[in-house]
């Protein structure tokens, strides 16, 4: 019989080496993986991850719970309609990752220009000759433009980035940034004429059900010949066949991918594309961001609980 009761809290097992050993005091802490079923019971309070769906099923089995907070900055993981009925605030964690998100974009968009995956598949099969003037010709990133769809928090931090290559941005998003455009000479256009502009686009959109699938055959059909594509946002935007397709025809000149629609599925035929980059979902995999993510969930979860509105709620 487990003694006296201390109110019990839900925490992502993944978590615990980014925690203290002791993340809610007076209560008890039941680590759970995101494998594992959603435990039922009298949980007050659940830490968790992008990987664990919550849906009406779930928080049915949690019925004393009073707040909900996500180790991450998309909730789509997450039945908000579910959550409101029940008067379960639900919470993640904006910021904190947008600097390491936004270098990671930047990283594909290197990788991808300058063809970093076929050099290093060249040396690594032992081809490499010696230098050619002609040999895996990139792009010139200096004098180019950049397409940034969605210009929250990250898609502005790469953005600030491009002034330092030297190009021109343009950006799409559903409201006006003016200081952004400010900062950076940024301007904003409709996604069918920013798609036709640029020479990278680079896409930082949350999942939603108007987002889902947004860059399918026609959108990708809209791009100049020869354009990169980069996508740090959520894999369901893609249509990855299209994607393919796109690379296949030469729409495309190549991609860099973090996130895919079937996680931790990759179809393999990107995988073993030469022009394309495909990285694990590493977006805000730095210590620090981790770590901060981690403690503002936390953070979120203690205030509630103590009777405080959250720190990040969602929808604020």
């Amino acid at each position: 019989m487990r003694a006296a009761a201390l109110p019990r809290v839900l925490v992502a097992a993944e978590l615990r080496g980014l925690l203290p050993e002791e993340p809610f005091p007076g209560h008890e802490v039941v680590w759970v993986r995101a494998q594992e079923p959603t435990p039922r019971g009298d949980f007050v309070a659940m830490v968790s991850i992008l990987q664990r769906r919550i849906g009406e099923e779930e928080l049915a089995g949690l019925p004393n719970l009073r707040v909900l907070a996500l180790c991450a900055v998309g909730y789509d993981s997450v039945d908000l309609e579910a959550a409101a009925r029940r008067g379960i605030p639900v919470t993640n964690t904006p910021g904190v990752l947008t600097e390491s998100t936004a270098d990671l974009a930047w990283a594909l968009i290197l990788a991808v220009a300058r063809r970093l995956k076929e050099g290093q598949e060249m040396i690594a099969r032992g081809e490499w000759t010696g230098w050619g003037p002609t040999q895996l010709l990139g792009m010139e990133l200096a004098g180019s433009t950049l397409g940034i769809v969605g210009a929250g928090r990250i898609g502005r931090a790469v953005g600030r980035r491009a002034v330092g290559f030297g190009m021109r941005i343009v950006y799409t998003d559903a409201e006006p940034q003016p200081a952004f455009e400010e900062a950076t000479g940024a301007g904003r256009l409709d996604l069918s004429h920013l798609l036709a502009e640029s020479d990278v686009v680079t896409v930082h959109v949350p999942s939603a059900p108007e987002t889902r699938g947004l860059f399918d055959r026609a959108r990708f059909s809209l791009m100049k010949p020869g354009a990169l594509f980069v996508n740090t946002s959520r894999g369901d935007v893609v249509e990855e066949a299209a994607l393919l397709e796109a690379l296949e025809d030469g729409t495309l000149g190549g991609a860099g991918l973090d996130v895919f629609s079937r996680e931790p599925h990759v179809p393999p035929e990107l995988v073993a594309h030469p022009r394309v980059v495909c990285i694990p979902h590493l977006g805000s995999a730095t210590t620090q961001t981790r770590r901060a993510m981690a403690e503002l969930a936390v953070g979120n979860a203690r205030a509630v609980l103590e009777g405080r509105g959250p720190i990040t709620p969602v929808g604020a």
